[in-house]
């Protein structure tokens, strides 16, 4: 049998070469195990993403689950998100929640997350103690779902009907309705489309099919993977105020402007805080990770506001909204992954999006121009990024030379200090930055640089590669 690890967001494998219906069982025995020794009467809520023989694997767990005495509420929804397992989770006082997806990989994987009682990402302590206890075989020999339900064992929710409710509460939809802008979405054959047909039903849709190969593209809410979304918004010429697009999992979040500009994480989580401050008179803290553009911290001065900057990962994000004790407004990672106040702890593209719209409706502002009010107090920037494939002894003397303060200039930018709180950021004396992280993985230097336009941030990056490659 092979060795299950989980990464950063959970434990993800090839369908059918180690994703198997017996690994599956392992990993649910494992967490049976652990719901069983840390609470008195161990619940969970299990639900799938829309990938291949996701209700295949949900059920396998929901059967595991219950074989040990483990009460699981069961996503009746076809798929659902995992915002969606998360504010059920919460609503449901359960212990656990688990769904089956490997978010935005490549359609030949799938996955297996856990979320905490809270709502959002299991600690990495929690996940070391399901994964020590995942055994080498299974063998016991199970009912099915239909049977445990009649031992009351299982109970099954419709967590979508949930989260519309809570969508519905929670934002001005009839603003966005009704403000004369119109709207598109791409779910990118993932989790959001139901949700989304739900709320606004008359929006442009696209990838919005029940596609468990995602039409063999990664389902990854970037640039690069969106070019047909772009086009659309491109030839509508500026009818279309706004595009958003989610993971296949929904949980990360892509958006474009009228003009068929794709906006990154940076500017959004600034236009978070812009509105949800400056408009909605809200208060708290701000959290962001260490590859996130310094105009976070400068709009946070000029607010009042505090500005964590913490490791990369959302998990980190997660155990300050949770645990600090302080009142929380916006966190986020560079790569998607955004959380706000009124909501669970936990990333959701859908949610995010729809505070961005809501923006632009009350204000009938168009995105660009909400951007510009941004600009006008922290200054235009631009964060672009290389990953930098190497072999692996050049990526360990790299970051050798980086620890030991061989580099003193990249190109004609002479560094002015050095932050090493997860990678290595590099800052120049005009303010602009670099930073190189090595991947934990691979044979990949992830290289970050944030200056006042893309061409800028791009001519750092070479002088960088340069530098770094000789």
């Amino acid at each position: 049998m092979i060795k299950i690890k989980f990464g950063t967001d959970g434990w993800r494998a090839i369908i059918a070469d180690d994703f198997t219906v017996e690994n599956v069982k392992r990993v649910a025995y494992a967490t049976a195990l652990w719901l069983k020794k840390e609470f008195e009467n161990p619940s969970a809520v299990v639900g799938c993403d829309p990938r291949f023989a996701g209700p295949l694997f949900a059920d396998v767990t929901t059967a595991v689950l219950a074989s040990q005495g483990v009460k699981v509420f069961r996503a009746e929804n076809t798929f659902v998100s995992t915002p969606m397992i998360s504010l059920g989770t919460v609503r449901h006082k359960a212990s656990a929640g688990i769904i089956i997806t490997a978010s935005h990989n490549p359609p030949s994987y799938n996955g297996y997350k856990i979320k905490a009682s809270y709502g959002g990402p299991a600690t990495p302590d929690d996940i070391e103690k399901v994964e020590s206890t995942i055994p080498d075989t299974f063998e016991i020999q199970l009912k099915s779902v239909a049977d445990y339900q009649k031992d009351g064992l299982v109970e099954f929710t419709n967590l979508e009907d949930m989260y519309v409710a809570h969508v519905e509460n929670s934002f001005d939809l009839e603003a966005i309705r009704t403000c004369g802008m119109s709207w598109a979405y791409d779910a990118m054959y993932g989790a959001g489309q139901n949700v989304m047909r739900r709320l606004f039903p008359d929006i442009t849709f696209l990838h919005c099919d029940h596609n468990p190969g995602f039409d063999g593209q990664a389902p990854e809410p970037i640039q690069r993977n969106l070019q047909e979304f772009e086009d659309l918004i491109k030839l509508s010429d500026g009818e279309i105020a706004s595009g958003l697009v989610t993971d296949g999992d929904a949980d990360r979040i892509g958006l474009y402007d009228a003009d068929g500009k794709f906006v990154d994480s940076h500017h959004i989580l600034l236009l978070l805080i812009h509105y949800m401050y400056k408009v909605k008179k809200q208060n708290g803290e701000v959290y962001s990770t260490f590859s996130c553009t310094s105009k976070i911290q400068k709009l946070c001065d000029a607010y009042g506001l505090n500005n964590t900057v913490t490791k990369i990962g959302f998990k980190y994000i997660c155990d300050l909204i949770v645990n600090s004790g302080k009142p929380f407004l916006v966190g986020g990672e560079e790569s998607g992954g955004i959380a706000a106040a009124g909501h669970i702890p936990e990333r959701d593209g859908v949610w995010i999006g729809l505070i961005i719209w809501e923006f632009m409706a009350k204000t009938g502002r168009s995105l660009s121009d909400l951007v510009q009010e941004i600009y006008d107090v922290v200054g235009s920037f631009a964060v672009e990024r290389y990953d930098l494939h190497v072999t692996e002894e050049l990526k360990q003397s790299i970051i050798s030379n980086c620890k030991n303060d061989k580099y003193t200039s990249f190109g004609d930018h002479k560094i002015a200090r050095k932050e090493d709180l997860d990678g290595f950021k590099f800052f120049f004396e005009d303010g602009t930055w670099v930073m190189i992280r090595p991947s934990g993985t691979e044979p990949v230097l992830r290289v970050y640089s944030e200056a006042p336009d893309s061409a800028a941030s791009f001519k750092v990056l070479d002088a960088t590669k340069a530098t770094l490659l000789g």
